[in-house]
């Protein structure tokens, strides 16, 4: 009898004749997350399997097989050899332990991928049944809600049997859906905009705007740890910094003040879509939700988003801020988005911000200020940190 970790997908099963380019995405993914383990991973007929994990490390390489976009669900499982008896001893073995006063309510489901084995699927669920009734009389049978589902899958290579299945992130394999640029504050969107994506199979690179002295090295700081949350999920990505103080300062200076917040957007996004290019990104991606703050009407969105010829992609775009919220905490960066240090995008904020921009207007006033050189220094001055998704384990 050996332990082993069954993985089940399911959106990949949909891709055709381009399966196999997803599967090995995603083992690729899956031997990245369980690297410190060394474990061997190998697919056939549909499922993945992991071997090798030490029966200590069995739910320490669940919990990190959790964070893999790709994956339906995780079964810790057992497999043995194509002998009934064996199945049947071992299926009665495992559910020895659920003893209990009450009655537990189970049923078998079988599935035989290895036609040469002598009985069907739905033998195996009739004997099997029968089997663990008379061996565990705290056993009920309910064919339509059981609590303890009994699985048995008869593959070539032996009969794995597992009674706990669990869920996972659903999605596709990071890597499998091109690269994109993410646009990270240090607000609760974007690092949910970036998990939103990731889990679509887009690998992501991420850039932040500072504006130094107005914002403090502790604001930049949390930034780095919120890529270092994102990159559990996406894998490893390219943080660029890029000091922005100046060209707020001359936005400030020389630009009608109600429209101060909707022309720093758009030279954040000139530059983001220079910065994608040199890391092969082809979309940016940012954490606007419709009508959550001035900047983001869709009239806003329009001019915004018109000082860029690169897609720009929203995934939160019809999220209220309850949705964010939960998803935030449920990827863990809410409570680090939440502490007290502000990002660029408070700095030189109107009083009374424009809600309904024109797009000509914002180019006009634009374009009375040479923002080239500006934009010149502030590659110039971009700093890069590699965040490494093995190290924000």
């Amino acid at each position: 009898m050996q332990n082993i970790i069954l993985i089940k997908y399911a959106e990949i099963h949909l891709k055709g004749l381009n399966r196999p380019f997803f599967e090995r995405q995603l083992v690729a993914q899956i031997k990245r997350a369980l690297a410190p383990m060394s474990a061997r991973v190998t697919r056939e007929q549909g499922r993945i399997f992991v071997h090798d994990v030490p029966d200590a490390a069995l739910a320490r390489a669940a919990d990190k097989l959790s964070t893999v976009f790709g994956i339906h669900s995780i079964c810790p499982a057992v497999c043995v050899e194509k002998d009934w008896q064996k199945v049947s001893d071992t299926a009665v073995f495992m559910l020895q332990e659920t003893k209990r006063e009450l009655p537990l309510t189970f049923k078998v489901f079988a599935r035989r991928a290895d036609k040469s084995f002598p009985m069907t699927s739905e033998q195996i669920c009739r004997e099997l049944g029968h089997t663990l009734l008379e061996a565990c009389p705290w056993l009920r049978v309910d064919v339509h809600r059981p609590e303890l589902p009994v699985q048995v899958e008869v593959r070539p290579d032996g009969a794995y049997l597992y009674t706990r299945e669990v869920k996972g992130r659903g999605g596709m394999p990071v890597g499998s859906g091109g690269k994109a640029m993410l646009l990270l504050s240090g607000g609760i969107d974007s690092p949910v905009a970036g998990y939103q994506m990731a889990k679509r199979g887009v690998s992501l690179a991420a850039v932040h705007f500072f504006s130094f002295p107005y914002t403090s090295e502790r604001a930049r700081d949390k930034v780095v740890a919120l890529a270092r949350i994102v990159a559990r999920y996406a894998g490893d990505m390219e943080l660029y910094l890029i000091p922005f103080t100046d060209i707020q300062r001359t936005i400030y200076e020389k630009c009608p003040a109600a429209e101060t917040t909707v022309l720093m957007r758009r030279l954040m996004m000139r530059i983001a879509e220079r910065v994608a290019g040199l890391c092969g990104a082809l979309a940016l991606v940012t954490g606007e939700a419709i009508g959550q703050v001035a900047s983001q009407t869709l009239e806003s969105l329009a001019v915004t988003n018109d000082a860029v010829s690169m897609p720009v992609i929203q995934p939160l775009i019809c999220f209220d801020k309850e949705e964010i919220v939960a998803l935030a905490k449920g990827i863990g960066t809410f409570e680090t988005s939440i502490l007290p240090f502000e990002d660029c995008c408070t700095v030189f904020v109107p009083q009374h911000p424009v809600i309904r921009p024109k797009i000509e207007k914002l180019r006009e006033s634009e374009a009375r200020v040479d923002f080239e050189p500006l934009i010149e220094a502030a590659m110039q001055s971009m700093l890069v940190e590699n965040i490494s998704q093995t190290v924000c384990e």
